[in-house]
């Protein structure tokens, strides 16, 4: 996502960042929970449980195959 701080400046904004841990997880499944936003648009790629080696690569180069996020099905 492009930021642009020109337009942004003179505004009352407050943009807060973190690393991904579980202490958001409540939190998150509360704004799904509240239908929010929709987790399926997040969901970039779907592979079967017998090709989680695909899966993990696919993840593991996400700048390249655009990957947001991957579920893998059992």
């Amino acid at each position: 996502m492009d930021l642009h701080l020109e337009k942004l400046w003179d505004r009352k904004i407050t943009i807060t960042t973190r690393l991904v841990d579980t202490v958001s997880t409540p939190m998150l499944l509360n704004v799904v929970g509240m239908h929010k936003i929709n987790p399926a648009r997040l969901i970039t790629h779907r592979f079967k449980f017998d090709q989680i080696l695909d899966a993990h690569e696919t993840f593991g180069r996400a700048a390249d195959t655009r990957a947001l996020k991957v579920t893998i099905e059992t």
